[in-house]
């Protein structure tokens, strides 16, 4: 069965980029490219993972997956973060608002491939 991945960032070449990659790999693949309509999104799609960027225009990735968390439906669903920043206090404050993995940019296309396959396995 396909599993389904919401791509959340607010830079377009990210978002196509790993949209491009994870659709090879038979990933069905959504995005969106600020926090509100990644929670949209989720709502709508009910993704196995999301990857998303924490340093967004209007809510950051950690905010956005404190409200997820909070959500009857969102709750259980897997967020990994990938940023550029390398704060170590962003990094475990990722972790303290639900976050399943943190990833620094700039990322090898196997190294988020093995931990988006790896989050979802833990999930099931």
């Amino acid at each position: 069965m396909q599993k389904k991945l919401l791509i959340i960032d607010d830079e377009n070449d990210i978002l196509e980029f790993v949209s491009y990659n994870f659709k090879k790999y038979d990933y069905e693949v959504y995005t969106a490219s600020n926090a509100k309509e990644g929670i949209e999104k989720a709502i709508l799609f009910i993704p196995d993972v999301i990857i998303a960027d924490i340093r967004m225009p209007d809510v950051n990735g950690i905010e956005m997956c404190r409200k997820m968390k909070k959500n009857e439906i969102l709750k259980n669903i897997p967020v990994v973060f990938l940023t550029a920043d390398g704060d170590e206090y962003l990094a475990i404050s990722a972790h303290y608002a639900g976050g399943a993995q943190y990833i620094n940019k700039p990322v090898s296309l196997k190294l988020l491939l093995g931990t988006v396959a790896e989050t979802i396995n833990e999930k099931l």
